[in-house]
């Protein structure tokens, strides 16, 4: 299992070694020990989430104010994904800027988005089983958004715009200025 710090160093990649033969594949999808060592501290997960999601589904960009705020861990089982995560932290040097990457069942890559982080993703295969952890429990109160095509923040989502498939609440997030943020320096994980 590798780790990569990305153009936005508190953004983390991760590919897990893959052991294949014949028969198919084994892989460790986590090792919190392996995490631990490589960030120096422990993310206490709680929860695992999976979605099934056709072509051009487009679920973002979603984050939990504290204090519900969530890490996430995410992964593609099956299909491939764009996933994006914005960083959302005024006074950081990156606020406003995204990483995006090209997840999938057949890379196995894996990102790690902090705290302070808006995260999104759009499905670029016919079908997709999406799966993620997280270090807080879902809540209402804390749920919010960011409009996925706000050209302030220039994401180039990749998939047919005509094709894309959004929720409603997906239709109505504000601006990114007019979302609520975080604050640099505020505890990442926990």
């Amino acid at each position: 299992m590798t780790f990569t710090r990305t153009a936005i160093p508190d953004v983390i990649l991760i590919d897990p070694k893959v052991h294949g033969d014949a028969r198919g594949y084994f892989v460790e999808t986590f090792r919190a020990d392996k995490l631990e060592a490589f960030l120096g501290f422990n993310v206490p997960f709680c929860q695992d989430n999976e979605s099934k999601s056709s072509y051009g589904v487009l679920r973002g960009l979603h984050y939990q104010l504290p204090p519900y705020a969530q890490t996430k861990l995410v992964r593609v089982i099956e299909g491939e994904v764009l996933d994006v995560a914005v960083d959302i932290r005024k006074g950081s040097p990156t606020f406003g800027h995204h990483v995006s990457v090209r997840l999938s069942g057949e890379n196995k890559r894996q990102m790690l988005i902090p705290r302070g982080f808006a995260h999104g993703f759009v499905v670029l295969s016919e079908t997709c089983t999406f799966a993620y952890k997280v270090d807080n429990y879902y809540s209402p109160e804390c749920d919010r958004g960011i409009a996925f095509d706000d050209p302030a923040l220039n994401i180039d989502w990749i998939a047919e715009t005509a094709k894309l498939q959004l929720s409603a609440k997906d239709t109505k997030q504000p601006l990114f200025a007019n979302a609520d943020h975080f604050t640099f320096g505020d505890n990442l994980y926990a």
